[in-house]
C-alpha cells in the first residue's frame, strides 16, 4: 500500500501540513472580515490570493528542499552501484534514514559484499585456468566464429614459430598458414562438432601433431578450441619398433633359412657324401652360433633398456679392463693381420660394472679388427683428463664410415656395409650395446671417422671418488 512507504508518507504529510496552514490563514482573515465588516469583498479576495500565493511559495520551497535531499541520496546510491564492479572493495554505503532508500542502501551493501566475493573467486579461477593453459606442454588455441584469436598459449605459439604473446582478435590466417589445420579449425566452428586428426604442421618444422578441435558452444561469440599434442617422438618410437621387428625378422630369417636348407640337403642324401657333409655341418654350426649371438645381444639390450636397477657400481681399474678386452680379440687380429698398438695408459679408476665395461670395449675392438684392412692397426689409449673424467680412445686404419651414416651408427641392427657385416659375423647390435652401457655408467661415446681413412671411437667416463680409489690397490704394470 502507498501509505506503508516512508517517502510517500513524508510527501503526504508535508502536503497536508501546507493545506492546513493555508486553511488556517484563510479562516483567520475571513473571521476578521466577518467581525469588522469594514473591508470590502474585493480586498478580502486579494488577501486570500496573497495568502494562497504565499502558501504555494512555501510549498515550493519545501518541495525544493525535499527534492534536493532526495536527489542527493539517489545520486549517492547510483554512484555506489556504478562503482560496484570498477572498485574491488567499495566503501560501505551509510544508511542515513530508516526509509525505502535506506533499505535500498543496506541491500546494495549486501550485494557489494556478495559481488566482491564472486569477483574474487572468478579472478582466482581465471588466474588458475590461465596458469594451467600457459604451462601446458600441449598447444592451445581458441578462436571465435570469425576465426580470430581469443586465446593462444606459449606452447602453441612456439609450435607455429610465432612470437608470444599473441594479440587477441588476430586473424588465425596471420598466425597459422597451414591449410589443413585451418580447414580442421573451420570445420569445428561451422559444424559445431569435434574433429580429431593427425597431421604435420608446416610452420612447426614438419613435426607431427594430433589435433583435437572442439566447438565453444557456451560463449556469446561461438568459435572453437584446438589442442595440439606433439606425437613426433611417439611416431618415431613406433617407426623404430616397426623397423626393429622387421630387422629382427630379417636377421633371424637368414641363418634359419641356411640351417633349414643345409639340414634338408643332408637328410636328402648329402650325409653319405664324404666330400661335402662335414662342410654342410660346419655351415649349420656357424649359423647357429650367429643365432645364439643375436639372441644373447638382444637379451643384453633388453636388460639394459628395462630400467631395472643394476648391481651396485664398484671401482674398476680402466687399464686392467682394456688389457682383458684386448686379449679377447688378439687371436682374431692375428688371423686378419691386424696389429694392436698401445698408446698412453693411465691407472684410472672408474665406477661401474667391470663385465659390462669389458663387453663394450670388446665390441669396439672387434669392429676395429673386423673392418680393418690386412696389415692395418688398432690403437688403444686411456688418459685421465684431470677434471674427474677418464677418456678411452680406440682408433683403426680401416674402411671408415660415411658421414651420412654416422648419426645412425648406434642404432640397433644398423649396418653401413650390410654384406660385409654379415660376412664377418656381426649382429648389428654391438654399438647399440656400447652406447647403452656407457650411458648407464654416466659416460658418453663419440665417433670421428673419414671414409677410407679409419674411425676413432672415444669413451668418456667419470672417475671414481677418492674414497673408492683409496679402497682399490694401485698397481702399475708394464705396458703390453
Amino acid at each position: 500500500m502507498p501509505f506503508r512507504s516512508s517517502v510517500f508518507r513524508k510527501l503526504f504529510l508535508g502536503a497536508l501540513a501546507l493545506i492546513s496552514v493555508t486553511l488556517v490563514m484563510v479562516d483567520f482573515y475571513w473571521t476578521r472580515y466577518a467581525a469588522t465588516r469594514q473591508s470590502d469583498a474585493a480586498a478580502v479576495h486579494w488577501r486570500v490570493l496573497e495568502i494562497s500565493a504565499l502558501a504555494a511559495a512555501m510549498a515550493l520551497l519545501m518541495a525544493l528542499w525535499f527534492s534536493r535531499g532526495f536527489t542527493r541520496r539517489v545520486r549517492r546510491l547510483q554512484s555506489f552501484a556504478d562503482n560496484l564492479v570498477q572498485e574491488r572493495s567499495p566503501q560501505e554505503l551509510a544508511r542515513d534514514a530508516d526509509d525505502e532508500l535506506g533499505a535500498l542502501a543496506a541491500s546494495l551493501n549486501r550485494t557489494a559484499v556478495r559481488l566482491g566475493d564472486f569477483i574474487d573467486r572468478l579472478s582466482v579461477e581465471s588466474a588458475r585456468r590461465e596458469a594451467i593453459l600457459t604451462s601446458m606442454v600441449e598447444g592451445v588455441l581458441a578462436v571465435d566464429n570469425e576465426m580470430r584469436v581469443m586465446f593462444c598459449n606459449p606452447a602453441f605459439a612456439q609450435a607455429v614459430n610465432a612470437t608470444a604473446p599473441v594479440p587477441e582478435r588476430l586473424p588465425v590466417l596471420e598466425l597459422v598458414r597451414d591449410p589443413v589445420f585451418l580447414e580442421i579449425l573451420s570445420r569445428a566452428v561451422v559444424t559445431g562438432k569435434s574433429v580429431v586428426e593427425r597431421m604435420q604442421v608446416a610452420d612447426a618444422g614438419g613435426r607431427a601433431y594430433a589435433i583435437h578441435a572442439a566447438p565453444l558452444a557456451n560463449t556469446a561469440r561461438g568459435g572453437a578450441i584446438a589442442v595440439l599434442h606433439d606425437v613426433t617422438d611417439l611416431e618415431r618410437l613406433e617407426r623404430v619398433r616397426r623397423d626393429f621387428v622387421a630387422n629382427v625378422s630379417h636377421e633371424l630369417r637368414t641363418p634359419l633359412t641356411a640351417i633349414s636348407g643345409y639340414a634338408e640337403t643332408l637328410l636328402d642324401g648329402a650325409l653319405e657324401d664324404p666330400e661335402n657333409n662335414r662342410k654342410f655341418v660346419e655351415i649349420i654350426r656357424a649359423h647357429s652360433i650367429r643365432l645364439n649371438n643375436i639372441a644373447s645381444d638382444l637379451l643384453t639390450l633388453s636388460e639394459l633398456e628395462s630400467g631395472r636397477p643394476d648391481l651396485p657400481p664398484e671401482p674398476v681399474p680402466l687399464r686392467a679392463a682394456l688389457e682383458t678386452a684386448a686379449r679377447v680379440v688378439e687371436s682374431e687380429a692375428r688371423v686378419r693381420g691386424v696389429e694392436i698398438r698401445w698408446g698412453a695408459l693411465d691407472d684410472a679408476l672408474i665406477m661401474g660394472r667391470r663385465i659390462r665395461l669389458e663387453q663394450s670395449i670388446v665390441n669396439l675392438l672387434d669392429n676395429a679388427v673386423k673392418f680393418n684392412r690386412p696389415g692395418g692397426e688398432v690403437r688403444i689409449e686411456a688418459v685421465s683428463t684431470g677434471n674427474g673424467q677418464a677418456r678411452v680412445s680406440i682408433s683403426d686404419t680401416g674402411i671408415g664410415i660415411p658421414s651420412e651414416d654416422q648419426p645412425r651408427i648406434f642404432e640397433r641392427f644398423y649396418r653401413v656395409d650390410k654384406a660385409r657385416s654379415r660376412a664377418v659375423g656381426g649382429t648389428g647390435l654391438g654399438l647399440s650395446i656400447v652406447k647403452h652401457v656407457i650411458e648407464r655408467m654416466g659416460g658418453s661415446v663419440g665417433l670421428e671417422s673419414q671414409l677410407g681413412k679409419g674411425s676413432k671411437f672415444t669413451i668418456t667416463l667419470p672417475e671414481a671418488g677418492e674414497e673408492a680409489a683409496g679402497g682399490e690397490a694401485t698397481r702399475t704394470e708394464p705396458r703390453p
